[in-house]
């Protein structure tokens, strides 16, 4: 497993002025991979969580199903 930065610390590399155009491309994209990876961890565990875990948080099992079949990229 990698280790991510968190979104604030790729922010503040992001906003630095001396950061060379490459750098902040690539910043840039570490920041855009990871939360495309946090999107699909979180609609995978979705689509795991029972009725009543679901109740819990205000869904019905066709609204999670819907959210949990979106791709990664998709808001």
């Amino acid at each position: 497993m990698t280790r991510a930065m968190p979104a604030r610390s790729l922010m503040l590399l992001n906003a630095s002025p001396r950061l060379p155009l490459i750098a902040a491309l690539a910043v840039r994209f570490a920041a855009t991979v990871t939360t495309w990876e946090q999107r699909r961890r979180t609609r995978v565990n979705l689509s795991r969580l029972d009725d009543h875990l679901l109740a819990d948080v205000g869904l019905t099992r066709g609204q999670a199903r819907h959210e949990a079949h979106r791709r990664f990229w998709q808001l």
